[in-house]
């Protein structure tokens, strides 16, 4: 069986990553970015939903008000669910994508502490 390989989007952001040797995995039909053990972003362009495209950031509900100074088109994913979700998004659609992007892994090579979360460990499938 031949599977075609999947274009990662918004191919930038490892670049402007790459001194921190970022690893990326896929999730949810998307594609996640690792630093070190921490994952701090997910990278999603799909038909689906395409309100929620763009680059969703790992953080929490403390680091929002403060992050959205940063990022004012920064908002929740509504593939997450309603309300307010920890993890927040920059829309791939809003007129500064490009420029949030960018400042985003900025801070990403700064080690801001607002951004990135250490995975959950995996349970042990039982027999």
């Amino acid at each position: 069986m031949n599977r075609k390989k999947k274009t990662i989007p918004f191919e930038f952001i490892l670049d402007a990553l790459l001194p921190l040797v970022p690893v990326t995995r896929p999730m949810f039909g998307c594609t996640a970015v690792y630093v070190g053990p921490k994952i701090v972003l997910i990278l999603r362009e799909r038909e689906s939903h395409p309100e929620d495209n763009g680059v969703w950031i790992a953080t929490t509900a403390e680091h929002h008000a403060s992050l959205r100074k940063e990022f004012p088109s920064m908002r929740s994913i509504n593939v997450l669910g309603s309300g307010e979700t920890n993890w927040q998004m920059l829309p791939s659609a809003s007129d500064d994508f490009d420029r949030s992007a960018a400042r985003a892994c900025e801070l990403i090579l700064q080690h801001d502490p607002r951004i990135g979360k250490i995975p959950k460990a995996k349970k042990k499938k039982r027999k």
